[in-house]
């Protein structure tokens, strides 16, 4: 294994302000995040990352593991602490990077994750189904999984931009992601984190629902809940409002 090569995204926000990093889901980029980011910088300085041969990033030349994006964020963000934000794998990645980087984080929000996703068979086998046929063979059914009922019906424009940042994303690397996520497993190391974290479910997802998010929360030293109403496995997307009230009141609660 190694640490991949990512790219962060330029900072907005008041130069010496507190810094937020965020981090997308598997298949997305960081225009996952498009619609929170104006609203958290006008307070924070704010970036955010892509996985590899995603949006910005390098495509992925070796195997890795979700700590192992962890490590490369931790190498990326030229900030001695900050609070960072993710979603599905970007949340894997916010756990590894509490517990691997616990002095640099004010806090952890993990947003439609957990300490296990999935089965580990599941996700090798999505890796052989992209590598034999491409991110193009999963766009059905990753807008099932992805949306709440009615969601791309209120934002088409976006959630079709979404769509195609998986029709898009470097097949190999996207099946090193899943490979990383078949391996995912810090179900026994919760106790470990100290970093205060707020587990974030969407109402409708069912790729990390309620119990997934509620057993971070209980296992992890200082945690909690919290719900995100009409959204599914991608709240910043579905619902922006809300998720940017959700973090800039726990980011500032954790100063």
């Amino acid at each position: 294994m190694s640490v991949p090569a990512i790219t962060l995204s330029a900072p907005l926000g008041p130069a010496g302000a507190p810094l937020v990093v965020l981090g997308a889901s598997l298949g997305t980029s960081s225009i996952l995040w498009e619609d929170v980011v104006p609203v958290l910088a006008a307070r924070y300085r704010v970036l955010s990352w892509d996985l590899p041969g995603h949006g910005a990033s390098p495509v992925a030349t070796a195997p890795f593991t979700v700590a192992d994006l962890a490590d490369a964020v931790a190498a990326a963000v030229d900030e001695p602490a900050f609070a960072y934000a993710g979603v599905s794998l970007g949340g894997a990645v916010g756990l590894e990077l509490a517990l691997r980087h616990p002095a640099r984080l004010s806090c952890a929000v993990i947003i439609a994750s957990g300490a296990r996703l999935g089965e580990p068979a599941a996700w090798n086998e999505r890796a052989a189904q992209v590598r034999a046929q491409s991110t193009s063979s999963l766009i059905t059914a990753s807008a099932s999984r992805w949306f709440a009922p009615g969601s791309i019906e209120r934002r088409p424009e976006l959630s079709g931009r979404l769509l195609h940042a998986l029709q898009d994303a470097d097949d190999e690397s996207y099946a090193r992601c899943c490979e990383a996520l078949a391996q995912h497993d810090v179900r026994a190391r919760l106790a470990e984190i100290a970093v205060p974290t707020l587990a974030v479910w969407g109402e409708y997802d069912t790729v990390s629902p309620e119990p997934l998010a509620a057993e971070i929360a209980e296992r992890v030293q200082h945690g909690r809940t919290l719900r995100i109403a009409d959204a599914g496995h991608l709240p910043p997307a579905e619902q922006p409002e809300a998720t940017a009230a959700a973090l800039l009141e726990y980011v500032e609660e954790a100063r």
